[in-house]
This record gives structure tokens, sequence and C-alpha cells, in this order.
């Protein structure tokens, strides 16, 4: 396992009554058994509430289903069994759904988000020698660069203050022969032809716990639609028009009517109260990739939009 380094000055922390302590002084504390390295409030709270509320609801070890680990297993290009003792770093690690993944894979998991999900992911994952988690910022990583075989950040880059500058961080982790993967909301003239797009411009300068009951509201209100039409091509596209529910019926119909609306609920809050929310072209993400200096890149349109894995 790669040890915790003070973010800003590199030093190496020792734990001690409750907090991690650099010999010059530096002092991180350590809450509920995770390490601090920034405020608990910050712009990512929204995503601390929404994975409070939905802790298990992705994960494929509740709800029965593999889609997270073929979403997972798309992203690498192979199998999260050939992840067994490498070094991994997850950037954005919410509730879990693919922290548990690395960690039936046997990888030396370090996993990080900027919200108090991780509060979530402790309690989803447990003790295990061959992980370690912390609040953590992706542009103040507590760890030294170059440290890592695989370097994963899935769902997160497009909510972050500038999407360039994250995959720039996430890089720097990277060691030679190592591999970033990512993916990125994609770049589409129908975002701005989406009800969900103008509720959001309300709702994500809320509170959370506010703007989570409105969406709880609006989930309660369009999903009866969503699935009455869900087979009704023509009166599906209508709901579309003027729901900003998140609905995947046609994408997985093997889960049931129950699991789809807890999905719903928890991405339309997803959707609506993130603070920050890019879109790239697949042509633009590659550049980034390239700019880097990265090798082998794949790129592929699917899943949260354009996903994408690159060589150092």
């Amino acid at each position: 396992m790669i040890n915790f380094i003070s973010p800003a000055s590199g030093a190496k922390l020792t734990l001690q009554n409750k907090e991690l302590i650099a010999d010059n002084g530096e002092k991180f504390p350590v809450v509920n058994g995770v390490p601090r390295f920034v405020p608990a409030d910050n712009y990512a709270s929204a995503f601390g509430l929404q994975w409070k509320n939905f802790a298990k609801t992705q994960l494929d070890s509740f709800n029965g289903t593999k889609i997270s680990q073929e979403r997972l297993e798309r992203c690498l290009g192979f199998s999260i069994e050939q992840l067994k003792g490498k070094n991994l770093l997850e950037v954005g690690s919410g509730a879990g759904r693919f922290t548990e993944l690395f960690m039936k894979g046997g990888a030396h998991v370090h996993t990080i988000d900027l919200s108090v999900a991780v509060e979530v992911n402790k309690e989803n994952i447990g003790n295990a020698e061959n992980y370690a988690v912390a609040q953590a910022s992706v542009y103040e990583l507590p760890f030294p660069k170059q440290s890592f075989d695989v370097v994963i950040c899935l769902g997160v880059i497009q909510h972050t203050p500038s999407s360039e500058k994250t995959i720039d961080a996430l890089w720097q982790m990277v060691k030679p022969g190592g591999l970033l993967v990512i993916d990125h909301y994609i770049w589409r003239l129908g975002y701005y032809f989406n009800p969900a797009t103008y509720w959001r411009l309300v709702l994500k300068e809320m509170k959370p716990a506010t703007s989570k009951k409105i969406v709880d509201v609006l989930t309660a209100v369009f999903f009866p639609f969503h699935w009455a039409f869900r087979n009704v091509p023509a009166l599906d596209w209508l709901v579309k028009r003027v729901s900003p529910v998140m609905c995947y019926m046609q994408l997985h119909p093997e889960m049931s009517k129950q699991e789809h609306y807890e999905w719903a609920r928890l991405d339309t809050n997803d959707s609506l109260t993130d603070y920050y929310k890019h879109l790239r072209t697949t042509a633009q993400i590659k550049t980034e990739l390239k700019k880097i200096g990265g090798k082998n890149i794949w790129i592929n349109e699917g899943g949260n939009g354009v996903e994408a894995r690159c060589e150092k």
C-alpha cells in the first residue's frame, strides 16, 4: 500500500491520536476512521448527501446485477481479476460501486472522494489490509506522484471545476507503464433541449437537503409516466420532452420497477444538483490524452458518454 503524505508539502504522515501528523507540524484529522484533507462542506456536498441516501443502490453485490462490473471491465479493457496485486487509485469513489469490485479483483485499493461519501464507502467496504480511503481533492492528492499502476476516475471529471486540469492531475499519479482510465459526459446538442438542463440551473444553487426534496417530488410525479409508456415509443419520447427524470428502462430491462424507481431518484438527483457539469466530444478527450503524453489511447462512446484509457 502507498502511505498518505501531506498534499501541500509531500511530508510523510503518521497516525497519532486520531490525527495524521507530519514532522513539520502539519496535521490532518481522522474522523470516523477516515483521514480528511479537505473541509467537510464543499461544492460536492450534494453528492455526499446523495450517497448517504443511496448507500447501496448501485452496488452489484446489493442489486444482484453486473451493471457496474460490465461498465468497469469495458473501461479497463480487461477483467477485474487482472488487478490483483496492483496499486490502484480511485478518484471520486462515492458509495463504492466500483471500489467493491477493485477489492474483489485483489487490487491494493486507494480511494478518495471530495465529499462525505467516503463514510458510506468505508461502511460498505469495511476494514481490509488492501484498502485505504480518504476525503481529499483531486487537485491535492495525498499520495506521491507516479505511484500507481492504475488510476481510475469514472463518473466524476465532468463535475470538477476543470475537466482538463483534473485529467492532468490524475495523469501525474500514474507511474511509467501504468494505466489511466476515465470517462466524461459527451457533448450533444440535445442537452440544451432537455428540461433537466433548466431545472438544474435552479436546484444546484439550493442547499442539498432542499434540492433533494424537490427531486424526490419530481421523480414521484414523472416516473409513473416513464414506466407506463416505456414500451410505447411515441409516448415515451413525449414524456422525455417534458420530464427532467433520468430513467434507464430500455437500457436495463432486467431491473424491477422498484429498482428503476430508486435509480431514477438517485440519478435525477445527480443530474439536477451537480454544481459543475462539463461536456466534451470524443475528439476533445482524445486531444487531451495526447497532450498529456498518453500512449495506446482507447476511446469509446458509451456508458457515461465518452470512455477512454491510455498508458504512460
